[in-house]
């Protein structure tokens, strides 16, 4: 059934720029932009080859780049402009929790969009801890299932290894996530020791996106959190099993934004609402009329200088679809959300979210009060740009104004417990609370000393 919004973004993805148009008076023209090889950079490339970039009279590059260090790094270091970023980076550096610059967004790239893969080998240990009906397994699958495949490796006294992309990654708070819900810890950081391993029943560390594959088939990682298309690489390659989306795990999560340091918006407040207006009306195209411009955009996307994976590889999430075991395909339409729930908007909510995994896990090393979250939030996540570069799409005729949330304060309605893997509501407006109500995890004042939780 299409709905209103459906047929709004039907109609105005298809309109042209109006002749009466005024572009915007841009303190610089020529950009370059970096991105990661992975599925969600879609906004940036459907701009750029739709020419939405040149619409608002911009000379966009982009360059792919080899991790997300590197990339932080070329945006703090004016090498790069802005970046398709992991959430938790403009947070992360603004806090100084690694790298420390003051990096904002005014654009989130996406809703959803990320797996949990295990090895066969280790899917077929956890298999017979899954229900089944019809001989398939039954979703979402619990990290309950794998934890007696966990303690078996400790009786024999094998660590349990998994990966993740980076520390302040969604992949990393997401599969901690998982795992903390089925009842294993795993492990917490300290500023004497930033691997995160302390405590840890599962051992995670990093690895590249495009290297996770071939990570796991070698033995080195038995499983790993990380976004498409490189689960379903797993799938193509016969070497594992997506056991869980992040859809499953938090429906409708916020993943990748879109990062600048302060700096840049400061001195060019005109550039980035026009970077804000393509990106909008990319995400736009990508989700218009139930998805109808997806083939295209996988088509794009498998290009050499985007994510460069087979067509048919990043086909099975981008188009609505997720293969699990192989011939186990269902439909997932929600797999990549580009537009549709508001998902652009930059939301403080969404930003207290990933503050308060950085706590839970020890990131943050000391209690902070319910206001330092809301402060930080609102000194990363930029709405008011986004919300300017909304009213000039409806100056121009290309958006409507019931397809953007002007009425919220920038805090969602609390997430349902029903919607969570655990069962555990969110609130962002009391994220002490909502700490305190995760079985695993640091809470109240406990810190992190040595080996130890204490307080």
């Amino acid at each position: 059934m299409k709905t209103p919004l459906t047929l709004a973004l039907a109609a105005t993805t298809a309109l042209a720029p109006p002749a009466f148009a005024e572009m915007l008076d841009v303190e610089k023209d020529e950009l370059t932009f970096g991105f990661i090889k992975l599925t969600d950079m879609a906004p940036l490339a459907v701009a750029y080859e739709k020419g939405y970039f040149e619409d608002e009279g911009l000379f966009v590059t982009l360059e792919a780049q080899a991790n997300w260090k590197v990339l932080l790094d070329g945006v703090i270091d004016g090498q790069l402009d802005g970046a398709h970023m992991l959430a938790g980076q403009p947070l992360a550096a603004t806090i100084g929790f690694g790298t420390e610059a003051h990096i904002i967004t005014p654009f989130s790239m996406d809703l959803n969009g990320n797996g949990i893969t295990v090895s066969n080998e280790i899917w077929a240990q956890m298999k017979e801890h899954v229900p089944h009906e019809d001989g398939k397994p039954v979703h979402p699958i619990s990290a309950s299932a794998l934890k007696p495949v966990v303690e078996a490796y400790a009786d024999e006294g094998k660590p349990f290894n998994m990966g993740m992309v980076f520390p302040v990654s969604t992949h990393n708070y997401e599969l901690r996530y998982w795992l903390a819900a089925g009842g294993l810890k795993p492990g917490y950081y300290s500023p004497d020791d930033v691997t995160g391993q302390i405590d840890a029943e599962v051992l995670l560390s990093v690895t590249p996106p495009p290297q996770m594959p071939a990570t796991m088939e070698a033995g080195t990682i038995y499983g790993y959190c990380v976004g498409e298309p490189w689960n379903q690489q797993a799938v193509f390659k016969g070497i594992g099993v997506p056991v869980i989306t992040d859809y499953e795990l938090w429906k409708n999560n916020p993943e990748k934004v879109f990062g600048l340091s302060a700096a840049f918006q400061e001195e060019n407040p005109q550039t980035t609402i026009a970077i804000t207006k393509a990106l909008i009306r990319a995400a736009m195209w990508l989700d218009a009329n139930d998805n109808a411009n997806r083939p295209e955009a996988v088509e794009i996307l498998s290009r050499s200088e985007y994510v460069g994976a087979d067509y048919d590889v990043i086909a099975n999430s981008m188009t609505g679809t997720f293969e699990y075991e192989k011939g186990d395909t269902r439909d997932v339409p929600d797999f990549n959300v580009f537009f549709r729930y508001n998902a652009t908007y930059p939301y403080y909510s969404d930003a207290v979210w990933y503050l308060t995994q950085m706590r839970r896990w020890g990131q943050i090393a000391e209690a902070k009060p319910d206001s330092w979250y809301d402060e930080v939030a609102k000194s990363v996540y930029k709405p008011a740009i986004y919300l300017a570069a909304a009213e000039s799409l409806i100056d121009d005729g290309l958006a409507t104004k019931d397809m953007f949330d002007f009425d919220t304060d920038g805090y969602k309605a609390t997430t349902p417990a029903e919607d969570i893997i655990d069962g555990i509501a969110y609130d962002g407006r009391t994220p002490n609370a909502y700490l305190d109500s995760l079985p695993i995890g640091l809470k109240g004042d406990q810190t992190v000393v040595g080996n130890e939780v204490q307080g």
